[in-house]
């Protein structure tokens, strides 16, 4: 078969399949921060964290993170948020969700995981956002990691700058921004747009 007529057959081909691939393929959930530093837009793993993400868009969906804060910031390693308000009170939060860190994703530069207690399922609604590639976060045979079930997909730079705040002890907290950095709204948004 001459390599013309071969191209033009795998060319058809194609057509013919992709737009089936197309119709077919659901895109990832995505939402938006909207902080008081900038708006971050994360992309949820449902296939690989499946409770983790119904437990996230749940707090999503209940407008829960109106008013929290990142209370946690360590350059270098991550930023967490998500469950106390700008008093640094804990919101009170539903039942936690079984540890996902078995899914094969891991806690690289940019992605999000749940924040939890040394019990592996205590996660409730506090996440963070890592600022390196923190493998060691990740499940190991020796046991449970930290679940990551979404990445950064846009405001890297926003994430950035609230990393680069002065933080400071406050009572039981420490590495606390002196500035507050609040998340004013979570909301889920369009992954098309």
């Amino acid at each position: 078969m001459k390599p013309q007529t071969l191209l033009c057959r795998l060319t058809i081909l194609a057509l013919l399949i992709s737009p089936h691939a197309v119709v077919s393929a659901d895109p990832s959930p995505r939402v938006e921060l909207r902080t008081s530093h900038g708006a971050i837009e994360f992309e949820l793993a449902p296939s690989e964290a499946p409770e983790t993400v119904a437990n996230f868009l749940q707090y999503v969906d209940d407008d829960f993170y109106a008013g929290t804060v990142f209370h946690r910031v360590i350059p270098d390693f991550m930023i967490q948020g998500g469950g106390l308000d700008a008093d640094l009170e804990t919101r009170e939060t539903r039942d936690p969700v079984v540890n996902e860190s078995d899914n094969a994703l891991s806690n690289e530069r940019g992605t999000v995981a749940m924040a939890r207690t040394r019990d592996p399922d205590s996660a409730t609604a506090q996440f963070f956002i890592n600022l390196a590639d923190n493998e060691h976060l990740d499940a190991t045979a020796d046991g449970p990691g930290y679940t990551v079930f979404a990445r950064v997909v846009a405001g890297m730079d926003v994430v950035g700058a609230i990393a680069g705040v002065p933080t400071e002890r406050r009572g039981r907290h420490q590495n606390v921004p002196a500035e507050t950095v609040r998340i004013e709204a979570v909301e889920r948004v369009d992954p098309g747009e």
